[in-house]
């Protein structure tokens, strides 16, 4: 049995515990030795077999190949960064110039470069904050201009998010009351008229991204809302900055401020683009407020969302842009290249994508990819690196829809690989 201070003084290994720890190199060379140990290897192998065994990197998570065809896929982190936003990062891993004005020596308004492109990407915005999601700009909304007071909104809109979080439960938990008003299915103006008075917050417009309800409805619009005179706070969740074609029942920062909205929030990390972040945007007195409140302090986002939001928008379209606008025709030609490598053992196949995230729920996005063994889900989930389709009508549907064209190759090869094993 090789020794295990021999082994990690293989200059191999010795390399990869500078980048990945000795912990995690020892961890792989116990497994190699109990290879060996189990007659499953040779002694003089071991070293081969632990190198094999080390990950990629130090961190748990791994990079997927994501062919479910979800576009926005929560479980999978949501938007991928374009290779803009992940160069901003690495330049932003070391020191910055985050808090640190260079001209002058002194320290610098945080974040300023991310917030003067925000505004510049949305100049209906009197003013702009960032915090680190979309519930905390809710719930500092909520803290700062409705503690102790009432938030007006329509029982249509109590909407209940990822993980069993609820908008109320959230809403509620910063000191404010509820003044729910309407039917699930209609309210009217008159609903929030009669409402609202000296003890209300603001009204709350919630845009319900994860559901549709449809028939007998009626909801109040924003202008209507900006008529009554408590300020408006719009949530329309899903992060587009300006009106999408594609999307046209999305709401928008830029629209929902030119009806008449006083503050707008919306994620960062959905059809944005970028990371996970939490965009107020507004009239200048609220966002003022907003961010001189302590609870500022605890929601702010760090130097590596900074990096990536900036780059995000000021740099190329990433790729949730890419892959929303993704031709059919150029879909259908990928799947067929691959049905093609692939023999016998896939179709190509007309599919149907989602934009998901919560974000146009109902809206279908004709697609295309490649349907496999249905056996083969757990094999490609295993793969290195994890692809992952989703089972439909009895196969593994490989989507193309969200998948960067230059990993077309790896779908091929983790297929042949993971079949030959089969």
């Amino acid at each position: 049995m090789p020794r295990t201070d021999v082994m990690l003084n293989d200059p191999r290994l010795a390399a990869a515990q500078k980048t990945l720890g000795r912990d995690l190199v020892k961890a792989a060379v116990v497994s190699a030795q109990q290879q060996v140990r189990e007659g499953f290897a040779d002694p003089d192998g071991a070293a081969d077999i632990a190198l094999a065994l080390l990950p990629a990197t130090a961190g748990g998570l791994k990079s997927v190949v994501n062919a479910t065809g979800v576009l926005v896929h929560t479980n999978l982190g949501r938007a991928p960064l374009s290779p803009a936003a992940v160069a901003a990062v690495t330049a932003a891993a070391g020191y910055t110039d985050v808090e640190f004005d260079l001209a002058g020596g002194q320290r610098a308004p945080r974040g300023r470069t991310v917030l003067a492109a925000l505004a510049q990407a949305v100049p209906e915005a009197q003013a702009v904050h960032v915090v680190n999601n979309n519930a905390a700009a809710l719930v500092l909304a909520a803290t700062v201009l409705a503690r102790g007071k009432e938030i007006v909104i329509s029982r249509g809109e109590l909407v209940e998010i990822g993980d069993g979080f609820r908008v109320p439960e959230l809403l509620e938990s910063t000191g404010c009351r509820l003044r729910e008003v309407g039917t699930t299915n209609r309210t009217a103006l008159r609903d929030y008229r009669n409402a609202c008075g000296q003890d209300t917050g603001f009204i709350l417009k919630v845009h319900p991204s994860n559901y549709r309800i449809e028939g007998f409805t009626r909801e109040v619009s924003i202008e209507e809302l900006a008529t009554i005179g408590p300020p408006v706070v719009a949530d329309i969740g899903s992060g587009l900055l300006r009106p999408e074609p594609l999307l046209p029942d999305e709401p928008d920062a830029a629209t929902a401020l030119l009806q008449g909205a006083d503050l707008v929030t919306a994620s960062g990390d959905k059809l944005l683009g970028g990371p996970q972040a939490g965009l107020l945007l507004g009239r200048e007195d609220l966002v003022a407020r907003l961010r001189r409140h302590p609870l500022a302090r605890a929601l702010r986002v760090d130097k590596l969302t900074l990096a990536a939001l900036e780059a995000t928008l000021r740099g190329p379209r990433p790729p949730v842009h890419r892959s929303l606008h993704a031709s059919v025709a150029e879909l259908r030609e990928r799947a067929e290249r691959l049905a093609r490598r692939l023999g016998g053992h896939a179709e190509a196949v007309p599919t149907i994508a989602r934009v998901g995230g919560g974000g146009a729920p109902g809206v279908e996005l004709p697609s295309a990819g490649i349907a496999v063994d249905e056996s083969l889900a757990l094999r490609l989930r295993s793969y290195d690196p994890p692809v992952i389709g989703r089972i439909t009508d009895g196969r593994l549907v490989l989507d193309l829809r969200a998948v960067e064209p230059g990993q077309d190759e790896i779908i091929a090869a983790a297929v042949e690989h993971v079949r030959t094993r089969a």
